[in-house]
């Protein structure tokens, strides 16, 4: 079944000012949509990231893609790897890790292997999942992933979450979310405060929601004795501890200290760094991500390597609409090894670009979609919206640094700071 026709459309959504170690979430976060349409009418979608720089990227591609099988899904990757010739991209909010070529090439082309994946999908009338191997499980389990933020963006009404600075309404904030999702595991965006006072909101969530599994990720903020001393202190309470500092080597120092597992998904980011890390044991839980990890059959690639050398599996999340959410259920679901909650923004954004009614949480998972493919449905009108949005907001990358200028004059990103 051949491609006839690929459509990218930009979009934005409504962000909250949501902290981290690089500064403040703009008031939007930026996507990137693909509709691959082939030639008997079939259709498949991808979501992935929205800067003007990997849009750029991927219009490289689209030019070259009439006529190619959507079942030659080795034939697309060499067709992006000739269109791309070399080209990094950074990761200049640096959250997730350094680029390199091989990134570069697996983050395109992880875009149109979901938008393929799909429409071999609504071709065959299989789920996604089917064609990953079949389910592994019914539902995939995600973590309530909280934040400190300010109340509101600037110039703007404070929003519905209000400010969440203190243990107190972290702990507000965490039960809204178990309240509204029944999200059983939590999630802590750390790097913001003095650690310190990161410890009290662990310790305070730790007490409001005994037997919840608990972790913190302050992306890298702590040197490495800061990060052992750390996890000394929060022995016992945590289920892992998510990047505490940077690099390999600084992961393995703290690793051999800390009686919980460590977890990345910034030092380990692509195939290369597995052999580093796993020989240096500095990690005890890896965060997959479809979107950098070359999409959904690298991620099970991915798992094998990890469940041969001892080493768990979750998921990482960066801000996101349904197309990914529903790419992130099939390949959960379809991967055994993964069985740590994954993380997602889900209850932050306001709206979509899918039709409801399909990805629901129950008892803080997502029921696999029975339906062929993705198992979504776009939503036309609602893209538009998103596309108009994209146009209006006027950004074209996101950058926390500057943002958190206009709150904190002179800030610089805390990478290391404590």
């Amino acid at each position: 079944m051949k491609i006839r026709d690929v459509v990218l459309t930009p979009v934005a959504f409504a962000d909250a000012p949501l902290l981290n170690v690089m500064g403040v979430h703009e008031p939007f976060a930026l996507r990137g949509v693909v509709q691959v349409v082939c030639d008997d009418g079939v259709g498949g979608l991808g979501e992935s990231y929205g800067d003007a720089a990997f849009l750029g990227e991927v219009r490289k591609v689209l030019p070259e893609l009439a006529g190619h099988d959507i079942f030659d899904l080795p034939g697309l990757k060499r067709i992006i790897a000739r269109a791309l010739a070399g080209t990094v991209l950074t990761d200049e909010h640096g959250l997730i890790g350094g680029f390199s070529i091989r990134k570069t090439i697996a983050s395109v082309y992880s875009l149109f292997e979901v938008a393929c994946l799909d429409a071999q999908g609504q071709f065959l009338g299989r789920p996604v999942a089917d064609l990953l191997g079949g389910k592994a499980r019914d539902a995939v389990d995600f973590s309530a992933y909280l934040f400190y933020k300010y109340g509101a963006h600037l110039g703007a009404e404070e929003d519905s979450w209000g400010e969440i600075l203190t243990p107190e309404a972290l702990v507000g904030s965490a039960k809204r979310m178990v309240d509204e999702y029944g999200f059983r595991s939590i999630k802590l965006k750390g790097g913001v405060f003095a650690p310190e006072q990161e410890i009290e909101g662990v310790r305070a969530l730790a007490e409001a929601f005994p037997g919840h599994p608990l972790r913190i990720d302050p992306n890298a903020a702590w040197t490495p004795a800061t990060s052992i001393r750390v996890a000394a202190e929060l022995d016992g309470v945590l289920e892992y501890l998510e990047d505490p500092t940077p690099g390999i080597e600084g992961m393995a120092e703290v690793a051999r200290e800390a009686s919980m597992p460590l977890a990345t998904n910034m030092c380990v980011v692509n195939f290369g760094d597995l052999e580093p890390a796993f020989r240096a044991r500095a990690i005890g839980v890896l965060l997959s991500d479809h979107h950098f990890w070359g999409g959904m059959r690298d991620t099970q690639a991915l798992s094998v390597a990890c469940e041969s050398f001892g080493v768990g599996l979750s998921m990482h999340s960066n801000s996101h609409l349904g197309i990914s959410l529903a790419a992130m259920v099939h390949v959960a679901a379809a991967t055994p090894h993964l069985t740590y909650a994954c993380d997602t923004h889900w209850p932050w954004k306001t709206a979509d670009v899918i039709e409801p009614g399909v990805l629901n949480f129950v008892d803080g998972a997502v029921a696999v979609p029975d339906r062929p493919g993705l198992g979504i449905t776009l939503d036309q009108d609602a893209l538009a919206r998103a596309h108009e949005d994209y146009v209006r907001c006027g950004l074209t990358k996101r950058d926390d640094v500057t943002y958190m200028r206009k709150y904190t004059p002179g800030f610089e990103p805390n990478t290391a700071r404590w």
